[in-house]
């Protein structure tokens, strides 16, 4: 297909990104307004949560096709990075061609609910009071779904066409598909359908399917499998689509995000470490500390491990380097300070766990704190005994740094935006003055206030943000959608409840069965990034806990620091990834920075095992 053939097709994309772009910024506006009216009138504006739960569907399709464009969707690429060039491409093209067949299926399913919405007037809200009609967010997905389909479908023509050998490849990765059909389609009892449907997730996963399209896949065949018919199956994806994210409170994901993309585009982080640095000059390894302060005061703000990896790389690294640091140990402190990002509240993980389980956000953050902090202090004690013994592994000689001396009274001015920041957005939140998505609407509005003000940001950086906010929150999103999808099959399979029965039968306990599953998870770290791990065994692992007597809030946050491990972890460990593609300097390899997360990445696997022995540090009892 020719460049000027594809060039409306591309234009939708990029409108549809634009959309999205506008309804994450309507969503700050009106959340932010609400708050206004609440606080000067006493009365909420009516309508704001219906305007979230329809604007969260519609964000997340509108966005699709312009991410499988640009290659936006969540995968691992773990295994298709060793094949040979023209079987990655066949492959490639075969999962393309799937999710043709996903995108085709939600479209389908959605179409009948647009039809009868359009036809009935359907709506959400309250007869009389405030109604938003139904039928944009499913015109958006049934929209969405078709255009990812038509860009899967030209993209694997195209990955078809300049393969050498495509047909035999083809034949072959067909072939092995319908393997994994039978294998789903073999009867036996629920349980095991349900588990062959797993596997399925995990060939796909390991294939580097995207992890939304594997989910969907799995559950679209095992749905099919286990009542029997392929209609019920796509109609369940179809409800998936529009009805998982369509909820207020996952307005909560963009403003989050845009607020952390604020910050970092604002090197508001850079302010961090010089404040932080410039108080604890006098210390031994006063900047290597001083990173770790300061990656956990960004951290508490953004709640993204991957964009404290990539800012503070750029920041942290030369100057430690030049004060006697290896750089092995130099980018190893800064990755594995970013984990802080995903702990230390307001955490983005936190915040799925929350959505997915079903438990509190505030109490979620409110749990957090206490391990944040002792996680912050394991750090900064292991940079001080390094910088005091000297071991070659991190340090050749300390020196003074090239690093810009203030005064404290300096310091502490450059931390004003980020400490008011910090008091607006967790004070509003354990003040019980903001919901979570409130907090993030006004942390957003704040943010750019303070950058716009400070001449770090000018107003057309803001369109580039918030498209980047909407393709962002739109890749989180579709995950939980396939999650959610997955988690209808997994439900109708029975594989929790013999989890269940299993773990009771071992006699494990709730500390053996926790720690069973910590291990599991930094085993699917190795392949798989945070998010998606959450994702994917949260929904299986839940009802076993409840059932063992474990509170969901302190599984939370367990989940939560082992999913972390995997950020630091070969081969995939995201955050090394990121500050290698941030840094790019060949001196440094992927390898330097693996070695120099090891260490914390010990230290952060030891703080889950002692959450696990003493619940008591996130404020549970036995």
């Amino acid at each position: 297909m020719s460049a000027e053939s594809d060039r409306p097709r591309a234009l939708l994309a990029r409108a549809g990104l634009a959309l999205a772009a506008l309804l994450v910024l309507g969503l700050v506006v009106i959340i932010n307004a609400d708050v206004a009216s609440r606080a000067l009138l006493g009365r909420p504006l009516r309508g704001i949560a219906e305007l979230v739960a329809i604007a969260m569907p519609m964000t997340v399709f509108l966005a699709l096709a312009w991410l499988h464009a640009h290659d936006g969707l969540i995968r691992a690429e773990v295994l298709t990075r060793r094949l040979p060039s023209d079987l990655a491409a066949v492959l490639a093209a075969a999962i393309d061609l799937l999710g043709v067949l996903l995108a085709a299926v939600l479209a389908w399913a959605a179409w009948p609910w647009l039809l009868r919405a359009w036809r009935e007037g359907e709506f959400l809200g309250v007869a009389g009071e405030f109604t938003v009609p139904a039928w944009p967010a499913l015109a958006a997905v049934v929209g969405g779904a078709a255009l990812l389909a038509g860009y899967a479908a030209r993209a694997a023509l195209t990955r078809l066409g300049g393969a050498a050998g495509a047909p035999r490849a083809l034949l072959a990765v067909a072939s092995a598909g319908c393997g994994l059909v039978v294998l789903v389609y073999l009867p036996t009892a629920p349980a095991a359908t349900g588990g062959a449907a797993v596997v399925v997730l995990f060939t796909l996963l390991a294939l580097g399917a995207p992890v939304a399209w594997a989910l969907l896949a799995s559950a679209l065949l095992g749905i099919a499998a286990l009542k029997g018919s392929a209609v019920i199956a796509g109609k369940a994806l179809g409800l998936a689509a529009s009805g998982a994210v369509a909820d207020y409170v996952f307005g909560v994901v963009p403003q989050f995000v845009l607020m952390g993309l604020i910050m970092g585009r604002a090197d508001i982080g850079r302010d961090a470490l010089l404040a932080a640095h410039a108080l604890l000059r006098g210390l031994p390894g006063g900047l290597g500390i001083a990173t770790v302060v300061a990656n956990a005061l960004f951290a508490a703000m953004t709640g993204i491990s991957i964009a404290s990896a990539a800012i503070f790389s750029k920041v942290a690294v030369p100057p430690l380097v030049e004060q006697g640091y290896t750089p092995r140990f130099a980018v190893g402190l800064v990755a594995g300070t970013s984990v802080l990002g995903m702990l230390i509240p307001p955490s983005l993980l936190l915040i799925v766990y929350g959505l997915v389980a079903e438990v509190s956000i505030n109490a979620l953050f409110v749990a957090a704190v206490v391990p944040g902090l002792l996680l912050t202090v394991l750090f900064a004690a292991f940079v001080l005994v390094v910088a005091w013994r000297r071991p070659a592994f991190a340090v050749v000689s300390l020196q003074a740094a090239a690093v810009p001396r203030l005064a404290p009274p300096a310091a502490l001015l450059r931390l004003l935006p980020l400490g008011l920041l910090a008091l607006t957005v967790l004070g509003g939140i354990y003040g019980g003055v903001f919901t979570p998505t409130e907090a993030g609407a006004v942390g957003s509005l704040l943010a750019a206030g303070l950058a716009w003000a400070g001449r770090r940001l000018r107003l057309r950086d803001f369109a580039s943000l918030a498209r980047e906010c909407a393709a962002t929150s739109a890749a989180i999103l579709f995950l939980v959608v396939g999650a959610a999808a997955f988690g209808m099959m997994l439900t109708l399979s029975g594989i929790p409840a013999a989890l269940g029965a299993w773990a009771a039968g071992a006699g494990l306990g709730l500390a053996g069965y926790a720690l069973v599953y910590l291990v599991v998870l930094v085993v699917l770290g190795f392949v798989l990034d945070s998010t998606s791990i959450l994702l994917i065994v949260v929904p299986l692992a839940m009802p076993t806990v409840t059932a063992l007597g474990g509170d969901l809030v302190w599984f939370g946050i367990v989940t939560v620091i082992g999913v972390e491990v995997g950020l630091l972890t070969p081969p995939l460990g995201l955050s090394v990834y990121a500050i290698k593609s941030a840094l790019d300097d060949r001196r440094i390899t992927l390898g330097d920075i693996f070695a120099g997360a090891a260490p914390f990445a010990l230290l952060v696997f030891a703080l889950a095992v002692a959450l696990v022995a003493w619940p008591g540090l996130a404020g549970f009892g036995r």
